[in-house]
Parts: structure tokens; sequence; C-alpha cells
């Protein structure tokens, strides 16, 4: 569906509810209730202008400390250009599932081939060694299985975990999340203890040369083939951008490798907000969700935006109508009393329904034991996820539009990857109309990446190689770090 039709749907829903609810007090008290999830333009306005605020301060090697933006260097100093060649490991950890891929790359060509394995529980509560050797075991059946043993094959990985680097293969984890609290990796160079592992065992020809996020990975997909690609964004469970930023202006990157004049940025825009600067747009519902989170108080950017917490604003939102006697009649359920009972892909299939009959609204309260469930319901329950899932994406675009107004590209890609882009029926549209809004007199596009985690940690690894062999050609092998 195009971005003005999802606009007047929207509108179409709000009149929907009037015209079925004939108390005037009640559409009153309606619209009282859901007014402070609709933002004006205005809204958005100041915070992009926030945004970019926090972002230069996070920058300045003077007010990094301060700023909740962090803008991490990523030491990836150059996308891919169509040359790069050969054979490359790849691995993903961020979560339960670990993959080990293997990418080959000519050209424009590539191909890749993975295995999934589980990391236990009792390896993600365990030592730091432990979890390295079971990384290292995992890499060798890969390998061996492939016919790799007597092939020294260079190695990029995607580490989803909170991590300041120091040098493109150096990232000091900061904190565990997901779960995962293995002792000794806090603070340590990932890429060191994965070569401890590696040189325990003996028997692996192996070297990671770029440990990059999700984001990174979602940039360096896409521009594979799109060499306007210069932002990347990740829109799903959680969220956070990165961006190609003048080197002159990163002040945080130590050391001084050759290589382009530019340097990917991670930004953690998650952390935006952290300060009190969005409190002037933050709700009862949003005040809720991020009192019963684990991290109370930080990531409000995020809490705004990310699937994690879209359904339960919705469900919090529903619950105060219900409460007031405006939604099912007054009648509850234990839950939809429960907190995150409400699940985000329930607002994408709301917003998915057919306005005639309403089958899967229905279906999903069937589930959620609301006995009864007229279509005038319905329509308000529609009306509330649109207005939660708008918010989220103009939030979004506003996040995009300050990167692109910061960056003055005339043309630029932005690589997008994450459940909620993915699944949600009007994320897109409703982006790229406000984006335009936003950012007027920049030309843009959304690319959805395919495989960032796997297929964009080998192309970091592969233009860490090619660049390597460039400075090597040149009579300077100093450089192993520099992208």
């Amino acid at each position: 569906m195009g971005s003005c039709q999802s606009n007047r749907s929207l509108a179409e829903q709000a009149k929907a509810f009037r015209y079925t609810i004939t108390d005037k007090t009640a559409i009153k008290r309606v619209e009282n209730i859901l007014r402070p999830l609709d933002l004006s333009d205005d809204d958005y306005h100041t915070v992009m202008q926030s945004m970019l605020d926090q972002m230069e301060r996070g920058l300045g090697a003077a007010t990094n400390d301060t700023a909740p933006i962090k803008m991490y260097p990523t030491y990836v100093r150059a996308v891919p250009d169509g040359t790069e060649s050969g054979e490359f490991l790849a691995l993903d950890l961020g979560g339960t599932n670990f993959r080990v891929l293997l990418v080959t790359l000519k050209g424009q060509e590539v191909k890749m081939d993975s295995k999934i394995f589980l990391i236990p529980q009792h390896i993600m509560l365990g030592s730091g060694k432990h979890l390295f050797d079971h990384i290292a075991e995992c890499i060798y059946r890969f390998v061996k299985e492939h016919n790799l043993m007597e092939r020294k094959l260079p190695l990029g990985f995607t580490f989803s975990f909170p991590c300041r680097q120091k040098g493109l293969a150096r990232a000091m984890l900061t904190t565990w999340t997901k779960g995962f609290k293995c002792e000794g990796v806090e603070g340590h160079d990932i890429v060191a203890l994965l070569h401890e592992a590696i040189t325990r065992r003996g028997d692996l020809n192996v070297e990671c040369l770029a440990v990059i996020n999700d984001t990174v990975g979602a940039l360096m997909s896409c521009a594979h083939t799109d060499r306007k690609c210069a932002v990347g964004i990740i829109l799903g469970t959680g969220s956070n951008a990165c961006y190609i930023e003048k080197l002159e202006k990163v002040e945080m990157a130590e050391g001084n490798e050759p290589g382009p004049p530019e340097m990917l940025i991670n930004t953690e825009w998650g952390a935006f907000g952290d300060d009190g600067s969005l409190d002037f747009i933050t709700t009862d519902f949003d005040r809720q969700v991020d009192k019963h989170s684990i991290n109370a108080g930080k990531q409000r950017y995020e809490k705004f935006i990310s699937g994690m917490y879209m359904g339960e604003i919705v469900r919090l939102a529903l619950e105060k109508l219900r409460k007031n006697g405006l939604l099912f009649g007054g009648e509850g359920s234990y839950h939809m009393a429960t907190r995150g009972r409400f699940y985000t892909k329930y607002v994408s299939e709301v917003e998915s329904d057919d306005t005639d009959s309403f089958p899967m609204t229905k279906q999903i309260f069937q589930e959620l034991e609301i006995e009864t469930v007229t279509d005038q319901d319905c329509r308000l329950v529609r009306h509330v996820c649109a207005l939660v899932s708008r918010r989220a994406a103009f939030l979004s675009s506003a996040g995009v539009a300050c990167i692109l107004n910061k960056m003055k590209r005339p043309e630029v890609t932005v690589a997008v990857d994450g459940s909620l882009y993915r699944f949600h029926p009007h994320f897109h549209d409703l982006m790229m109309e406000k984006t335009r809004v936003l950012a007027p007199g920049i030309r843009y596009k959304f690319m959805l990446s395919e495989d960032g985690s796997g297929k964009g940690a080998a192309l970091v690894a592969a233009v860490a190689n090619r660049i390597l062999a460039e400075q090597k050609a040149k009579g300077n092998p100093e450089t192993s770090s520099a992208v």
C-alpha cells in the first residue's frame, strides 16, 4: 500500500470508530486518551534537531562522555568496490543460535553456505573461555565438513552485542545482553579471545580480520550492489543505525591507519533521549513500558520504535480504553492484563486485516480470551495499532532524515534490515513519506538488506583483505586494520 493510502486509511479508521460510536462524549474520551500518540511535524523536526545535537556531541572527544548517542568508530573505511573475490568465513553471534558461513565472492556474484549451531545455556552463563572454545569447535566442524582444513581463510565476525571498537579487529565488549553472562569477557577484546581459542586448538588456520555489528553488515551487504549505499538501519526487536562520516569529524578514532578519508560510525542511536530530551513526546504508555523494562531509563528512543516494545504500547492503550468502558464493553481478560502478552506481530496482523469482517483481529482476541468483540471494537483496535506504528515509523524517519541532512550527499541509498521493517504492512511507505518531508532536496531510497550479518561480515573481511594486499603491494605492510 502506498504512503498516501496509508495515511488515508488512518484517517478513515478514525472516522470509522466515530461513526459507530454515537455518544459524542465517548468519542471525545477516546480522542483524549489517544491524542498523545499523534505527533506533529513540529515535534518530528524537534526530535531531528535534538538527535543532530547529540550526534555532534558523540563525535567530539571532549563531549563523548556525556553524550547519550555514543557514535562509536567502526574502523571500516571503505565499502566494496566490486573487485573483491575469494572465499571468506563469516561468524554471526547475536543470540542462542550461532552461524558459521562460507561466502564466495566473484565480482557481483555471491554464493553462501552456512550452518547453525546452538549455544547451550550452560555455555551462555559459563566462562568466556568455554564460550570461545565452543565457537572454535563449531568453526572446526564447519571447515572440516567443507574440506577447507588446508586453506588459510580470512574471517569476518558479526558480534551483535554492545562493543567499543579500538580497531577493525579489536572490539571490547562493554556489557552482555540477550541472556548471555559469560565471565571474563566484558572489558576484553573479543577477537583476541577468539584467536586464543583457535590457538588452543592448534588445528585451525583462520584469522579474524574484522568484527562488526548488524548495522554495518546491513550497509555493506547493500553496498556490494549499490555504491550509493551510505546508511545502515536496523528496525527489528531493537534499533540502531550506522552511516559514513568524514574522518576529520571522528575524534574518537584511535591510530592513524592509511585508508580513505571517511569511516563508518555505529551511532547506537537507541540511547537517544536517555538524557530526557524526548520527555516532551513521552506518553504514560511509554513511561510504563520503560518502568517495567530490564533497563529502565535507558534506550529511550528504541523503546518508542522497536518491535520489542510496540505490542506492549498498544496493549496499554487498549487496556486504558477498556477500563474507561470504551472497548470490549469494558470486559477484560487475564491475557490482556498481562505485560508483554499482546505481541508486536499482532499489530502487523491487525493492520493487514480485512476491514469488512476483521477475521484476523477477532481471532487474535479469541486467543486472548476476550469473549465479545464487535466490529466497532475492531475498528478502534486497528486505529490504536495504526497510531502506534505510525509514530514508530515517523520517529524512525526523523532519525534517518537527521543522518541524511548531516551527510549532505545529494543521493543516498539506506540499507534496512529487521523484522519490524520486513513484516509490518505500512512501515516502509510511512518512512518514505515522512523522510521526504524531513529531508527535502535529498534523493534517497530504502533497500532491504539480505543477510547483512553473514554476507556483510564476509564483505568487510574481503575489503580489509583487498586493502591489506594493496598496502603490501605499495611496500606498506603495516596496516591490517584499515578498511
